[in-house]
C-alpha cells in the first residue's frame, strides 16, 4: 500500500469517526417513559434503569413516570405528558392490558412521537390502526421480544430434564403446571403460546393446568400449592413448573418446598426476567433457568430513538424491532450475573450498539453482543 493511499484511508476513517460523533451529538433528547409497573417491581425497575443508563451514554434525559400497575393511572400520566406546553422529543409506552391506544391517539393529535416497548397493539386495535406510521404518523414503531420462542425454550428445558430423570407419572406422562401472568397482555399471550407450542410437539407431556397469578409471587405460591395438593390426591407426580416470570417462579419454589419437594432434585422450575433473585436460585440449584434479557429493551429503545433523531431511522429495515431473549443457566451465569446483580447498567457501552450510518435499522442486541460490550473481567465466564 502506498503512503498516499494510507493517508487517504486514514482521512476517510477519521471522517467516518467524526461523522458518527456528529450524529451522536446532534442534540440532547428529552424522553418520557410511562412505566406500567409498580415501584419496586423488579422487571420494570430494570427496564427504567437500563433506559436511564443508555440515556447517560447517548445524551438523552429519560424521565420515568410510574403507573403502579393501574391502567387508568397509566393513561392519565400519558395524557398529561402529551398536553405539556413543553413537549418531550419522544414518549415511550407499553401496551400493558391493551391500555396504550388512547395515549397513542392523543399523542398523534399533539404531535408527540411515540414508541411502544414490550407490548404492542393486538386484536381489534391492531386491525383498526394498522402498523406504525400508517394511521398514526407519530407512532414510530415498537421494540418487543420474541417471547413465544422464550416460552417454548423454557418448556423444552423442563421436558428435557423430566425425560432424562424419568419423572413420568403412573400414567406414563410427564405432568407440568403452567403459571401465566394474565390472559390479555401481549407479552403474556406470547409466552403462553410458546408453552403450548412446546407441549403440542411433546405427546408424552401433559399441562395439567394453566393458571394465572397476575405476575406476582404470592398468587403463584397460592396456585402452586393448590395444584400440588390436587396432584397428590390424584396420584400424579409433578415434574415441572413453567412460570411466565421470575416472581411467579419464586412463588412456585416456595410452594414446592412447603409441600416437601426439593426443587432441582424432585421437580424443576423455570422463570423469565433475568432477575437477581432468580440468579441466586439458579446458583443454588433450585431454579433450572431464567429466560429473558428483555429488560434491556429499555436501553435498546434509547439506542433506536437516538439513531432516529440523528437521521438513521430504524424503520429503514422495519418500524417493528424484535429482540431475541436468552436463557441463563448455571452454565453461563458468570457471564452476566454480576451486571444484573448490581444493576450496573452504566457498565454497558450503549454507543457500541448504534447502527452504522450505512446500515440504519440493523442492530445486534444479542447476549453475545452484550457480553462483549462489558469490561473484560465481566465478560469472562467460569
Amino acid at each position: 500500500m502506498t503512503r498516499f493511499l494510507r493517508i487517504l484511508l486514514a482521512a476517510g476513517m477519521a471522517c467516518g469517526v467524526f461523522a458518527s460523533a456528529g450524529r451522536s451529538l446532534a442534540k440532547p433528547l428529552d424522553i418520557v417513559f410511562v412505566n406500567p409497573g409498580k415501584t419496586g417491581e423488579v422487571f420494570w425497575d430494570m427496564v427504567a434503569q437500563s433506559m436511564q443508563a443508555a440515556g447517560r451514554k447517548l445524551d438523552a434525559h429519560v424521565e420515568v413516570l410510574t403507573s403502579e400497575r393501574n391502567y387508568r393511572t397509566m393513561q392519565e400520566l400519558g395524557f398529561r405528558v402529551v398536553a405539556r406546553p413543553d413537549k418531550p422529543d419522544f414518549l415511550i409506552l407499553s401496551n400493558e392490558e391493551s391500555a396504550a391506544v388512547p395515549i397513542l391517539e392523543a399523542a398523534e393529535a399533539a404531535g408527540v412521537k411515540t414508541l411502544l416497548l414490550s407490548n404492542t397493539l393486538i386484536g381489534e386495535d391492531a386491525a383498526r390502526l394498522g402498523p406504525p406510521r400508517q394511521k398514526l404518523k407519530t407512532w414510530l414503531g415498537d421494540i418487543t421480544t420474541d417471547l413465544q420462542t422464550a416460552g417454548a425454550r423454557m418448556a423444552n428445558a423442563l421436558i428435557g430434564v423430566a425425560r432424562a430423570e424419568k419423572w413420568q407419572s403412573p400414567d406414563g406422562k410427564i405432568h407440568i403446571l403452567g403459571i401465566g401472568g394474565d390472559e390479555i397482555t401481549p407479552a403474556s399471550i406470547a409466552r403462553n403460546a410458546g408453552l403450548k407450542l412446546a407441549m403440542d410437539a411433546a405427546p408424552d407431556v401433559v399441562v395439567d393446568r394453566l393458571l394465572f397469578a397476575n405476575w406476582t409471587q404470592s398468587e403463584a405460591e397460592r396456585v402452586t400449592a393448590n395444584y400440588l395438593g390436587w396432584a397428590s390426591r390424584k396420584g400424579i407426580r409433578p415434574a415441572g413448573i413453567w412460570a411466565g416470570n421470575d416472581p411467579m417462579a419464586l412463588g412456585a419454589l416456595r410452594a414446592a418446598i412447603a409441600a416437601g419437594l426439593v426443587p432441582g432434585r424432585d421437580i424443576q422450575v423455570v422463570g423469565l426476567n433475568w432477575s437477581e433473585d432468580a440468579l441466586r436460585e439458579i446458583k443454588a440449584g433450585r431454579l433450572l433457568l431464567t429466560d429473558g434479557g428483555h429488560f434491556l429493551l429499555g436501553g435498546w429503545s434509547i439506542v433506536l430513538l437516538r439513531d432516529y433523531a440523528d437521521g438513521c431511522d430504524f424503520a429503514a429495515v422495519s418500524p417493528r424491532v424484535e429482540v431475541k431473549t436468552s436463557a441463563i443457566t448455571r452454565d453461563n451465569l458468570a457471564s452476566v450475573g454480576d451486571l444484573i446483580r448490581a444493576r450496573a447498567f452504566d457498565r454497558i457501552d450503549f454507543t457500541r450498539f448504534r447502527a452504522k450510518a450505512d446500515r440504519c435499522g440493523q442492530y445486534d442486541f444479542s447476549l453475545n453482543a452484550l457480553v462483549s460490550s462489558l469490561p473484560l473481567a465481566e465478560g469472562v465466564a467460569d
